[in-house]
């Protein structure tokens, strides 16, 4: 007996991946007036690759971005509202750049935005480690349908897609390739972000 994979359309290659990233770090630097004052918070599990990435182009754009010291990663699953569902999640780590985050600009970074649930449970973490001076939201993909009025700063792609649909990012630290695609209905009982 064999099962049948959903149809699946891949929207973005790895080419179109290095774009978008390098596009969305000369947005942070313009955005930001330099990146001297910029930290990134990579959200695991893809948007801790994503940060260390952005951290490269900065780098690259402007001399004054450590991308050492201002780099860090976030997680947030003792803040996300669905633990109740779900309460066997393993808790990750949380590592503030060296610089902190105190008086700085804060460019939260995940793969792709849904409900918006996970960036609200960042909200709340950030919150409880310091006060940057401002926060800012930069994805690979927003997908649409909010639950929650976030809305990103940077974005990679915008992608229409109806509830049925998955969105899945492959990086190539953790899957071996970059590309985004989208496949047909979701599995019963599967995770939405």
């Amino acid at each position: 007996m064999s099962f049948a994979l959903p149809p699946f359309t891949t929207v973005l290659g790895p080419e179109d991946v290095a774009r978008a990233l390098t596009r969305i770090a000369h947005e942070v630097v313009e955005r930001s007036k330099g990146a001297s004052d910029v930290v990134l918070l990579g959200i695991p599990t893809r948007g801790v690759p994503l940060a260390q990435r952005l951290a490269e182009r900065l780098a690259a754009i402007d001399p004054a971005f450590d991308p050492v010291a201002a780099l860090g990663e976030l997680d947030v699953t003792m803040y996300r509202d669905d633990l109740h569902r779900n309460p066997t999640r393993a808790v990750g780590v949380t590592r503030l750049p060296a610089v902190g985050i105190d008086g700085k600009v804060v460019v939260l970074v995940d793969d792709v935005l849904f409900s918006g649930r996970t960036i609200r449970a960042a909200l709340d973490a950030i919150s409880d480690l310091g006060r940057p001076r401002a926060v800012r939201l930069a994805c690979l993909v927003d997908r649409g349908h909010r639950e929650l009025p976030i809305r990103p700063d940077f974005v990679g792609k915008n992608l229409p897609t109806s509830t049925d649909e998955r969105v899945q990012v492959q990086l190539a630290e953790i899957d071996g390739a970059d590309s985004v695609v989208i496949s047909g209905r979701a599995a019963v009982g599967e995770e939405t972000r």
